[in-house]
């Protein structure tokens, strides 16, 4: 009797939803939109779009973390830019309500693109950083290993949490178990 209630008990707490990472996801999401909108768009926009608090915070992270890509980026990263404006902004609010409010499965398959997607994009980002040589760049770019490393860790969380993400939704029961549809 007891076996089969703790079973049963456990069964349940592996198939709700992960809370803590549902949480982290939904505040990942919320960020990224003052973010996306406020810093990572400015090198796509006209540069008297923002106001110049905005340009300077931007100025001082490429100065302080040596990011000439948010400066002069390479085509290939402004086309990373134009998917995160207009195929992940958009994506953004949605997904933080759904991993605020929890439990939503619907969120599975975008959330699953979602994550594909960007850890795509990072892993080409970050093998530029760790491999290109900057010494050209316009703005200074990381010259050491440590400073290739701390600009590393500025870029890693965006491709760590959307693998986290990826992982959840492909793995945990909650988001990985088939709907069973009701006969007529």
């Amino acid at each position: 009797g007891g076996w089969a209630w703790r079973g049963a008990r456990r069964g349940a707490a592996m198939a709700a939803a992960p809370r803590w990472r549902e949480r982290l996801f939904a505040l990942y999401f919320l960020s990224h939109i003052p973010i996306t909108l406020l810093i990572d768009l400015q090198p796509l926009l006209p540069p008297g779009l923002h106001p110049p608090a905005l340009r300077d915070l931007l100025q001082w992270y490429t100065a302080s973390f040596r990011d000439p890509m948010m400066l002069q980026p390479p085509e290939w990263f402004k086309a990373f830019i134009y998917c995160e404006a207009f195929l992940q902004m958009p994506f953004f609010p949605i997904a933080a309500y759904a991993f605020f409010k929890g439990r939503c499965k619907w969120v599975r398959t975008p959330a699953i693109i979602y994550s594909t997607h960007v850890a795509t994009t990072l892993l080409a980002i970050l093998a530029h950083i760790l491999f290109h040589d900057f010494s050209a760049s316009q703005s200074l770019g990381p010259q050491t290993q440590r400073e290739r490393l701390v600009l590393l860790s500025v870029y890693a969380p965006y491709l760590l949490i959307p693998l986290l993400l990826l992982f959840t939704m492909l793995f945990h029961p909650h988001y990985n178990q088939v709907e069973k549809r009701k006969r007529k």
